[in-house]
């Protein structure tokens, strides 16, 4: 095993046992009710200044809580045209997976019958 190996295995063991403690606000703070808020909204409840620093911190452990990155204009107030807000969404739907069509069967001349 190489030493960069080693040093990301040992990085990886030493930052599992700690827990963010941002991510236990959240999960209290944020009902299932709400299904979309801004990053600025988010550090806002955190009591955190908006920097580039703290949004990022916030991404990771707001992916880590299964939502997704999105970008809109509702969620800034009076958005229209040029207005556009990052922040967050839960997924509408679990993560699609791929796989063949069970009801479609081909025959051997090609055609397709459903």
């Amino acid at each position: 095993m190489s030493l960069i190996a080693r040093l990301h295995r040992a990085n990886a063991e030493m930052f599992a046992d700690q827990e963010d403690p941002w991510r236990r606000v959240l999960e209290r703070a944020l009902p299932a009710s709400v299904m979309s808020t801004s990053t600025v909204a988010l550090l806002a409840l955190l009591n955190f200044p908006t920097t580039t620093g703290n949004a990022r911190r916030l991404a990771r452990t707001v992916r880590g809580l299964g939502w997704v990155g999105i970008k809109s204009r509702r969620l800034a107030p009076g958005g229209w045209r040029t207005t556009e807000c990052r922040g967050w969404s839960r997924p509408v739907r679990e993560g699609m997976v791929r796989q063949a069509c069970g009801h479609v069967k081909r025959y051997q001349d090609g055609g397709i019958q459903k």
